[in-house]
């Protein structure tokens, strides 16, 4: 098992809308997206923003094109006009996502198939 953040094996996108910011992450093969599911659980994902995220945290999962999307609610301190954030936006939470360290089984392919 190696640990490995994210950034080094997925691609993520996020967005947000009032006080909820969006974040989906897109692994290459359907390999590593079984470990993920695993490993980028809503509880770990919440654990991750822990004092930003105040709300819950849902998970979809789409197989199909190897994604998951996370929504995470009460995100934004009230949102874009009411928070006294500098940075209030959903934008950049992928960024921050993409820090979370997860264990990678050596023997699974990091490689688009």
């Amino acid at each position: 098992m190696t640990k490995v953040q994210l950034r080094n094996l997925v691609q993520a996108r996020s967005g947000d809308k009032g006080n909820t910011v969006n974040i989906a992450i897109f692994a290459p093969n359907r390999q590593l997206y079984d470990t993920l599911l695993l490993e980028v659980t809503p509880q770990r994902v919440k654990e991750h923003f822990s004092g930003l995220v105040k709300g819950e945290v849902i998970r979809y999962t789409l197989p199909n094109l190897y994604a998951m999307n996370f929504v995470c609610k009460d995100a934004l301190d009230g949102g874009g006009s009411a928070t006294m954030r500098l940075d209030n936006l959903g934008k950049c939470f992928a960024s921050n996502l993409l820090r979370m360290e997860v264990e990678i089984d050596d023997s699974v392919n990091l490689l688009k198939s």
